[in-house]
């Protein structure tokens, strides 16, 4: 399991599905999805979802790039489903969370802390 949360840490950006995480892991298909929830507390999607969501979360703060780059940088396919998950995690939309970390001036390290997505 911890293969492949590293696979998905190391290349987040790149499409990944369950057969080709289980192979890393191992295992098969249906027993590597229910190791990693029962392990890590939610689904291999999810988990790539929300460590996409955390990159792009860094971006919009610390770059000026538009959110549709930013968006298929992380890996996502299409900015809806960007703007979907991304509320769904962060919840507001990728431009409202710029313009408020903009307006926070506090070190990088508390704003990670304090804006950390939730599962």
């Amino acid at each position: 399991m911890l293969r492949a949360r590293d696979a998905m840490d190391r290349a987040y950006a790149q499409p990944l599905d369950v057969p080709a995480l289980a192979r890393i892991a191992h295992v098969s298909q249906a027993h590597f999805t229910r190791t990693f929830r029962a392990t890590f507390g939610e689904t291999p999607h999810r988990y790539l979802q929300r460590r996409r969501v955390e990159r792009a979360m860094f971006l919009l703060r610390e770059t000026d790039r538009s959110v549709t780059d930013i968006c298929f940088q992380v890996g996502f396919g299409s900015p809806g489903t960007f703007s979907r998950t991304f509320r769904d995690i962060v919840g507001r939309s990728p431009r409202t969370y710029r313009k408020e970390a903009a307006a926070t001036s506090v070190p990088t390290c508390f704003t990670m802390a304090w804006m950390r997505p939730s599962a």
